[in-house]
């Protein structure tokens, strides 16, 4: 099967080799047969519509099926592909989903957007959305044909928090949680072979 991978950050030095790559994720996939589709979002996107656009190009030339993994902010980019290639996209794991109904958490983001050389009136439109940035609500809502499951940051924090964890498995009808664990560059997950054969165990069953 393929599994498309969308890294996690938002106008930030984060690529996928730094996310998936450099921790052992892509290669652990690749030792249980999965083929792994693994590409760089663009860093500095003016919107999601950009990101959308430049990995829709890679997964049009899909015959299917796909299964698209979403890391942090880049659940965002995940759910949106799957609902522009509903006949692409079977399954959809959104881990470690970046808090996007919190005022604190996205006051945090919008200084470090805009820090990092974001225009303010992007940084506004990046933001904005519901439970998960650049999502409205009831299009997670309308994810009812296809197969999602939510991967929790444990432990939690300031950016990933268990209540949009909650929210989104609310939202998303017959959607399930897996077992969780620290998001790929942090040094808890780069620390401890338990989190990487216990990351790439969970995405290798729920993709098959």
């Amino acid at each position: 099967m393929t599994v498309l991978l969308v890294h996690g950050g938002l106008w930030e030095a984060m690529d996928a080799a730094k996310f998936w790559g450099t921790p052992g994720i892509t290669a652990g996939l690749t030792s249980y047969g999965v083929e792994v589709l693994a590409p760089d979002r663009p860093q500095c996107a003016s919107g999601w519509d950009v990101e959308v656009e430049a990995l829709g190009e890679l997964l049009a030339k899909r015959a299917g099926p796909v299964r698209i993994v979403g890391a942090s902010n880049g659940c965002t980019v995940a759910v949106l592909l799957a609902l522009r290639f509903p006949e692409l996209v079977d399954r959809l794991l959104l881990a470690w989903p970046a808090t996007g109904d919190d005022a604190a958490a996205n006051e945090r983001a919008r200084t470090g957007l805009v820090t990092r050389g974001c225009p303010p009136d992007a940084a506004e439109s990046l933001l904005a959305g519901g439970i998960l940035r650049g999502v409205t609500d009831q299009e997670l809502a309308a994810l009812t044909r296809i197969r999602v499951a939510v991967l929790p940051s444990v432990p939690e924090n300031p950016s990933h928090q268990r209540k949009t964890v909650d929210a989104l498995l609310r939202s998303i009808r017959g959607s399930r949680e897996l077992a969780g664990c620290p998001e790929p560059p942090t040094p808890a997950f780069r620390n401890s072979t338990q989190y990487l054969d216990q990351l790439v165990r969970t995405i290798v069953e729920f993709v098959n």
